[in-house]
């Protein structure tokens, strides 16, 4: 399918199909429906009986195929996420084995007489090892192969990786767009949700998270060290990724960073009374420092650290930030 907002972009694609790469790069905010457009592009670049607006068709053996996942010319990588012994999650990555596994198959004539199609999300999960395994495959195509690469940041994205694709911005929905489709769906609370999501719609709703989250921003509000070794122990309990404190924790900091300017939050906006108290009683400076504790810690945000003894260690300096 493609969402409402995506609609002009893929009437803008489907006007020059003949004129197809033999790879794309969408690029776009996470949570925006890019996965939801490659795949409804990949099933119609498959479909064996489009119509002449190069609509999917729905009804052919290839539809059926690619709709029940075991379409034979259309290959996805993904990063997998395994867990170790100890229950600690791994940084996600694609590999160079799971590039390695389609050369073969792309080498060889398609298994129903047209196309084939690898889709790659996102992009930024390559490793260095598979995206120079990947840059090979670019550089010298196989023959009706198409690579759909989506990236939610494409600064992390190799540069010739980058230079052999072509670039497709799909853009955001404006908020009010994004906020009529969350109500659509009955989301609750859509509202404090979309802005938590920097106005990204699609996201998983997490109603556990979301509590938890809320029980953070009520200590954050009013810290205290007897509370914060409760919050750590039961953040932990919960097997969260240490990554999703911090992102919490950053929104946070953000919010009250704007606040000591007299400017609205951008994540918060149903604590904004609480994020101007902490912002007047907060050295900016000392703040800062903060903000600053919480980027170190950014790339081990899925490694196999201690989380509650993480949790602790951030909760206090930000307690010692505020005094």
């Amino acid at each position: 399918m493609i969402y409402p907002w995506h609609e002009p972009t893929w009437q803008q694609l489907t006007a020059h199909w003949q004129n197809q790469p033999n790879a794309w790069l969408f690029t776009g905010r996470a949570n925006t429906g890019k996965t939801a457009f490659a795949r409804h592009f990949a099933q119609s670049l498959l479909c064996e009986n489009p119509s002449h607006t190069h609509q999917l068709c729905g009804t052919c053996p290839s539809c059926h195929l690619f709709l029940q996942g075991t379409h034979p010319d259309f290959y996805a990588l993904t990063p997998e996420q395994p867990e170790s012994e100890t229950g600690s999650k791994k940084l996600q990555q694609i590999k160079i084995d799971e590039v390695r596994n389609i050369l073969e198959p792309l080498t060889q004539s398609s298994v129903r007489g047209g196309r084939r199609v690898v889709l790659i999300t996102p992009a930024e999960s390559l490793n260095v090892q598979a995206a120079n395994a990947l840059l090979k495959m670019l550089e010298e195509p196989p023959e009706a192969v198409i690579f759909l690469l989506i990236t939610h940041n494409k600064d992390r994205v190799l540069p010739t990786i980058k230079s052999r694709c072509r670039q497709l911005l799909l853009p955001a929905p404006a908020y009010d767009v994004a906020l009529d489709y969350l109500r659509g769906q009955h989301c609750p609370n859509a509202e404090q949700l979309l802005a938590f999501h920097s106005g990204a719609p699609l996201f998983p709703l997490q109603p556990e998270q979301d509590t938890l989250r809320e029980k953070l921003l009520d200590l954050l509000a009013a810290p205290r060290l007897l509370a914060i070794l409760d919050y750590a122990a039961e953040f932990d309990k919960n097997k969260l990724p240490l990554a999703v404190l911090l992102d919490w924790l950053q929104k946070w900091t953000i919010d009250v960073q704007l606040a000591a300017q007299n400017m609205p939050p951008l994540y918060y906006p149903h604590r904004a009374e609480a994020a101007k108290t902490v912002a007047i009683k907060t050295n900016p400076a000392t703040l800062f420092q903060f903000s600053g504790c919480l980027n170190h810690l950014h790339p081990y945000g899925h490694h196999s650290l201690n989380v509650k003894m993480q949790a602790e260690y951030l909760l206090s300096n930000y307690l010692t930030a505020l005094r």
